[in-house]
C-alpha cells in the first residue's frame, strides 16, 4: 500500500554511500518464505493490486489502509464508495488538527470517517454545536486526552462538543492511573478463568483485558488451536484429507475428515471423521446456513421518539430500561462494529417507552433500537 519491499531498497542503495551491506541472496530467501506465508492468508488480501497515489490526499498509514477497507466492507459500505471513505478520512484528519497518525490515533480518524459515511454526516454537521452526533468511543477517548496531548493541542470547539461538558485530561494519561498490584491481579484473574496465569498472559490481560478474556474462553472451549496448520484453521479440511497434530507428552494424533451431512431445520449437521483410524461423529452448528429471520423494525425518521442504529453492528449493552427518564446526551445503547464502539445518546429528554434490542443483538443501519416518549 505504501511501503516498497526490502529487496528493492537493498538493490536501490547498493554501491552508494548508503549501501545497506545486506546480502541480496539472503533477502531473496526471506522473500520466498514470506511469499508462501502470504499465500496462506489470500482470503484476507484487500483488492489492491498496486500502490495508490491517493495516500498523499488521505495520509492513511499503510497498515491501516487495508484494515479500513475491510472494516468498511464489514459495516456494509459498498466497495464502490471507498473514495468517499478516503475523502472523509482526510476531512476528519483536518478537523482533528492534522494529528500524527499511528496506532491508535489513526484508528480514531478511521472510526470517525466510517461514522460519517454510514450516518451520512458532513463536515458541517460534525462542527455544528447544535447537531447532536453519536461519536465513536475512540474519538471521545482521544479528545478526553487518553492518548496524550497532540502537537498544537486540540481544536477547542470540537473538543467541547465531543466531550459534552466532561473535563479533559491535561497531563500524561498514565500519570493518572492507579498502581497495579500484579500478584493480586494474577490471583484474581486465575480464579476468574480457573487457570494458572503466567507473566505473558498477565501482561496481555493488563493491556487488553476484554480481548484476553475472550481468548481464554476460546482456549478453554477448543483447546490450543495454534497446533492447527494455517490453511486448516482458516479454511477447514477437504473431504478425504488428513492432518497429523501434536498432543500431550509428544504424542501425535492423525485426523482424517470424511464428510458432513446436510443441515437440519435447526441448522445442525453431523460431521464424520476418523481419529487414529477410529470413526467419530460430532453434531455442530452449520454457520453457512442462513437461518430465516424476521425483518427488523425500522426507525421512523418522522417520529422524534425513535432511536435508530446509525450503522450496522452488535449491541454490546443497553444502558437504560423501560420507564426510565433520560436527558439529552445520556447514553442509551452501545454498539460495536469491527472493534469500533459507539455510544448512542438521547437527542432529547423523555421517558423510555420500549426497548427493542438486547445485548448481542445484531442490527443493521436504521434498525430501531428503542423508543422514547419525548417531552415537547
Amino acid at each position: 500500500t505504501s511501503q516498497p519491499n526490502m529487496g528493492s531498497l537493498v538493490e536501490a542503495l547498493a554501491n552508494t554511500p548508503r549501501d545497506t551491506g545486506l546480502d541480496p541472496a539472503h533477502i531473496r530467501e526471506l522473500s520466498n518464505y514470506w511469499e508462501q506465508v502470504r499465500g496462506q492468508y489470500a482470503a484476507f488480501e484487500p483488492p489492491i493490486n498496486a500502490g495508490a497515489s491517493e495516500v498523499y490526499v488521505h495520509e492513511m498509514p499503510g497498515g491501516q489502509y487495508s484494515n479500513l477497507r475491510e472494516q468498511a466492507r464489514a459495516m456494509g459500505i459498498d466497495p464502490a464508495r471507498w473514495p468517499e471513505v478516503a475523502r472523509a478520512y482526510a476531512e476528519v484528519n483536518n478537523m482533528f488538527g492534522d494529528i500524527i497518525k499511528v496506532t491508535p490515533t489513526s484508528k480514531v480518524v478511521g472510526d470517525m470517517a466510517l461514522a460519517m459515511v454510514t450516518s451520512g454526516l458532513t463536515r458541517e454537521d460534525v462542527l455544528d454545536p447544535d447537531t447532536h452526533i453519536a461519536f465513536p468511543d475512540s474519538v471521545v477517548a482521544f479528545f478526553r486526552g487518553e492518548l496524550g496531548q497532540p502537537v498544537g493541542g486540540f481544536p477547542e470547539a470540537l473538543q467541547k462538543k465531543v466531550l459534552n461538558g466532561e473535563k479533559p485530561l491535561s497531563v500524561r494519561p498514565g500519570s493518572t492511573m492507579d498502581p497495579v498490584d500484579l500478584e493480586a491481579t494474577r490471583l484474581e484473574l486465575g480464579k476468574k478463568l480457573d487457570r494458572d496465569i503466567p507473566n505473558q498472559h498477565l501482561a496481555s490481560y493488563l493491556m487488553y483485558p476484554e480481548v484476553f478474556v475472550k481468548y481464554a474462553e476460546h482456549d478453554k472451549t477448543y483447546g490450543d488451536v495454534s497446533v492447527l496448520p494455517t490453511h486448516v484453521f482458516f479454511y477447514g479440511m477437504q473431504s478425504g484429507t488428513e492432518i497429523t497434530l501434536p498432543v500431550i507428552d509428544g504424542r501425535q494424533v492423525i485426523i482424517r475428515y470424511l464428510a458432513a451431512s446436510d443441515a437440519d431445520e435447526d441448522g445442525m449437521c453431523r460431521v464424520f471423521f476418523e481419529v487414529n483410524g477410529q470413526p467419530q461423529t460430532v453434531i455442530i452448528q452449520d454457520t453457512r446456513v442462513a437461518h430465516e429471520t424476521h425483518g427488523a423494525e425500522k426507525a421512523d425518521d418522522a417520529n422524534p421518539g425513535h432511536v435508530g442504529a446509525p450503522m450496522p453492528g452488535l449491541v454490546v449493552n443497553v444502558e437504560v430500561s423501560q420507564g426510565q427518564k433520560v436527558h439529552r446526551g445520556d447514553t442509551l445503547v452501545i454498539l460495536e462494529a469491527m472493534k469500533m464502539q459507539t455510544a448512542i445518546p438521547a437527542e432529547r429528554d423523555g421517558l423510555v417507552k420500549r426497548v427493542v434490542v438486547k445485548p448481542d443483538h445484531v442490527v443493521d443501519a436504521g434498525d430501531l433500537l428503542l423508543e422514547l416518549d419525548v417531552e415537547e
